[in-house]
């Protein structure tokens, strides 16, 4: 079995407030850990994707906050409280400070994060 806490898993991206912390946890699978602040369009980091959209599909909880989800079938609303399941192919905005944990294929996951930080630099 594993576990491990929010301040056990390393920070894999940051900048301008937002943080993603991310460990592989099993079964080909990592644990998210990640806050968005009010305003942050992961669009322009995106671009590039397949879709300029995020292509890892993520399961997860929101445990603050409010976020528009930009997808192939219009937009979609996510609020604190809510369990979700994100398909490949999203683009999140937060319109709170958002905080959530997720799950998500480990290999899928790294892809994004590696192609967001290309983008930043």
């Amino acid at each position: 079995m594993t576990a491990m806490t929010r301040d056990e898993v390393p920070v894999t991206l940051g900048g301008d407030g937002v943080e993603v912390r991310s460990r592989t946890i099993g079964g080909g699978m990592s644990v998210g850990y990640i806050s968005l602040p009010e305003g942050t369009d992961m669009g322009p980091a995106l671009k590039g994707l397949e879709g300029d959209a995020c292509p890892c599909p993520h399961w997860g909880y929101l445990l603050k906050g409010r976020l528009r989800m930009l997808t192939p079938r219009g937009e979609e609303y996510y609020e604190a409280g809510q369990a979700y399941y994100w398909g490949p192919g999203h683009v999140p905005v937060a319109l709170e400070d958002c905080e959530f944990v997720e799950f998500s294929p480990s290999d899928d996951f790294q892809a994004v994060i590696d192609h967001v930080k290309s983008q930043a630099g």
